[in-house]
């Protein structure tokens, strides 16, 4: 009997677990370790982005590194707070954390639902050129944002365009410390970020002395971020020693681990409370594009790097991943996370061989949470504003206006309208976006391209499906080009590009048949695919005619000589179809 084969295991940690190599460790280590050097300073500036206590970035930044190890099938993908995730969270939930913790619940559970139903698919409607369009934008808008903790600046509004107005308007108001450091941090950021893409991989035969030094610039390069909040957070420490503060500073951070409790599901105000409901609707629109936006980036970042890296990920596995990263993250007062492309590339970039490089990602987070909070107090905000801007200025992709404009003009249409309107709501660019997108799907499904030649038939080869949409379109090409012709002959449809056909196109087919018929003229297909077939076989239209190729039916009419149709003596005559 031959072997039955074993079922692949439901959970992802099943499928590497068992067979875990021993010289799989340190890579997972080291990993682990670089991710965690990177994930702290952005956790605490992305919490800066979001408009939280600096804490909730921390508190953010290790449920998901857990969940995904047991749940994920991408070896290289980190969940955590990402700048467009904090960008929305800002937009959304009023720099409340009480909001930003059950929109974290809410978009967990709408995850999950996605996933559980196989929703997925849901994603491929949002085109390339709107993505690009939003991230180019929001990639503007988050530097701008910072441009303000730069200078030194407060009580700048949140509105991109009020804000570069009171920016532009108070920049004499600058403090010369903030701004020195600031552009400093970005100098040195730029600097070793350059450095580490320059850096040539060192051979495994060249000297020891010369791998160490590699390594070395290697860990340094990667820790950027970490490396340049300390020298930062070190400079405001000696001016503090010396008895002056030219620096606005992070400031106080609680200090231990966030207490496991569910969300809240109703806020203490002023005058009263405010119940569940108003919260729902406070939140709006937040509440479908923050979780499509969790899923958008973080499968499209795993599939980027399993096509890299050569393995196969499974989508809706993914969706569940981050469902439940985000429904327990809720539980530790976490904001909505999603995959980060920055902190998946270290990740990759320092070899990562499972998921288990997570465990000391988030056990790292949680050190400093436990421990290290009370050193946070002298970070400067100037460098974390550096810190944001340098992990989002690459967002930026000014190649694809130029790429768009070569390969199709017409998508340039949705990447502007979403790149602009962006600039005023996030949610009514992305909107706007998938609505011009849509519009341009659907017309290119109600005017297929219809090629049409004169012979002794008139071929007439439709390049796509034939939808309702559609109909009107082929039937007025069709009538007026066979009555134009000279002298009036058979037309020959040519349906070999097409896969799919619905009633309201059969109906349509059959009126066009009595047209022609009413003019003397026939109509014959080539070419029908078996499913289009077997439709119009069980429509039963009257005077329908198959046959394999259009040579076939051209030569039909040339037996027949080009001879007309018996002309329908009644209108009213109708097909089998039309009853």
């Amino acid at each position: 009997m031959p072997r039955s084969r074993c079922p692949r295991p439901a959970l992802p940690v099943l499928r590497w677990l068992p067979r875990y190599s021993r010289a799989w460790l340190p890579l997972d280590l080291l990993a682990g370790l670089a991710v965690g050097l990177t994930a702290v300073p952005q956790a605490l500036a992305y919490a800066e982005l979001a408009g939280l206590p600096l804490q909730y970035g921390l508190y953010s930044s290790f449920m998901g590194c857990f969940v995904y190890c047991l749940l994920g099938t991408a070896k290289d993908v980190t969940l955590g707070p990402t700048a467009i995730m904090s960008l929305l969270v800002s937009s959304y939930t009023f720099h409340q954390p009480g909001y930003a913790v059950l929109l974290a619940f809410l978009s967990g559970c709408i995850q999950l639902a996605m996933g559980l139903l196989r929703l997925g698919l849901l994603l491929d409607f949002i085109s390339c050129p709107v993505i690009k369009g939003f991230t180019s934008a929001a990639s503007i808008t988050i530097s701008f944002n910072q441009v303000k903790n730069i200078l030194g600046l407060q009580e700048i509004p949140r509105q991109f365009f009020l804000q570069v107005y009171e920016t532009l308007r108070r920049i004499g108001e600058t403090r010369a410390g903030d701004a020195v450091l600031g552009l400093s941090c970005l100098a040195a950021l730029a600097g070793l970020r350059a450095m580490k893409s320059r850096l040539p991989q060192a051979a495994p035969t060249e000297p020891l002395a010369v791998r160490i030094s590699y390594l070395i610039v290697w860990i340094t390069a990667t820790a950027r971020n970490a490396l340049v909040v300390l020298f930062a957070g070190l400079v405001a420490y000696s001016f503090q020693v010396l008895g002056s503060q030219p620096f606005r500073l992070t400031g106080s951070i609680p200090q231990g681990l966030p207490a496991f409790q569910p969300p809240r599901f109703s806020l203490a105000a002023p005058n009263g409370t405010v119940p569940f409901h108003s919260m729902v609707q406070d939140m709006g629109v937040g509440l479908a594009v923050v979780p499509l936006m969790g899923l958008l980036e973080t499968v499209a970042i795993a599939k980027a790097f399993a096509s890299q890296n050569g393995y196969r990920i499974d989508p809706d596995q993914e969706l569940l991943a981050l469902g439940v990263a985000n429904v327990l993250g809720s539980f530790v007062s976490s904001f909505p996370i999603t995959g980060s492309f920055g902190r998946t590339a270290v990740n990759a970039q320092s070899g990562v061989c499972t998921p288990a490089g997570g465990l000391v990602t988030g056990a790292l987070v949680l050190l400093s949470l436990a421990y290290l909070t009370s050193l946070f107090y002298y970070i400067p905000k100037a460098a974390l504003a550096a810190v944001i801007i340098s992990a989002v200025v690459p967002m930026f992709d000014a190649g694809i206006f130029r790429t768009l404009w070569r390969v199709k003009r017409l998508d340039l249409v949705p990447l502007c309208v979403t790149f602009l309107l962006c600039f005023w709501e996030v949610q009514y660019g992305i909107v706007a976006g998938v609505l011009v997108s849509g519009v341009l799907l659907l017309y290119s499904i109600a005017r297929p391209p219809i090629k049409v030649s004169e012979g002794s038939v008139l071929l007439v080869q439709l390049g796509s499906s034939l939808h309702f949409p559609a109909v009107e379109h082929l039937r007025d090409t069709v009538c007026s080009r066979a009555l134009a012709a000279s002298p009036a002959g058979s037309v020959v449809l040519d349906c070999s590009h097409v896969s799919s056909i619905d009633y309201t196109a059969v109906l349509g087919l059959a009126e066009l048949l009595q047209e022609l018929r009413r003019h003397g003229l026939s109509l014959a297909f080539c070419g029908l695919q078996d499913p289009v077939l077997q439709v119009l076989l069980s429509a039963g239209l009257e005077g329908f005619q198959h046959f394999p190729s259009w040579e076939e039916a051209e030569l039909r009419a040339a037996e027949l000589g080009g001879s007309r149709a018996e002309p329908l003596t009644s209108t009213a005559e109708s097909t089998g179809l039309i009853q």
